[in-house]
């Protein structure tokens, strides 16, 4: 069983492995768990799923004034897609989430963060591509 949090209600759910790659959906509110989309997410939702997902998790801290943010959107969406069922990618407005970005000392943006099973497992500032992307969330780049 893998445990995931809901991106849209914050609600836990357990998955059978076997399912990950079938479009699991959450059992509170219906929203797919691994759409293999990059979903913003909010402080808290964004704590609760670092603490809980058994999935690892990346986060894009970004800001919506950010130029290089702007042109990796895409590129970490790409990513996602690539990873659907692997890896969980999300986004954080830093803007919107000031204390938040504080919290996990973001010096510069865009950073992404690689979580495991709670704890950070790796960082990388600047712009990526969609493969560069991946390679990070593997551990492979």
């Amino acid at each position: 069983m893998t445990k995931l949090v809901c991106l849209d209600c914050g609600q836990i759910n357990r998955v059978p492995d076997a399912q990950l790659g079938a479009g699991p959906k959450c059992g509170t509110c219906g929203a797919t768990l691994l759409s293999g989309k990059a979903q913003e997410v909010d402080a808290g939702t964004l704590e609760k799923a670092i603490r809980v997902d058994d999935l690892p998790l990346v986060v894009d801290f970004w800001a919506p004034w950010c130029g290089p943010c702007r042109m990796m959107g895409p590129e970490f969406s790409k990513a996602a897609g690539m990873l659907k069922g692997q890896v969980r990618l999300v986004k954080l407005n830093t803007e919107a989430h000031q204390s938040a970005a504080a919290s996990y000392r973001i010096r510069g943006i865009p950073t992404i963060i690689s979580f495991r099973r709670g704890q950070e497992a790796g960082r990388q500032s600047g712009a990526l591509r969609a493969q560069g992307i991946a390679d990070f969330a593997t551990g492979r780049g």
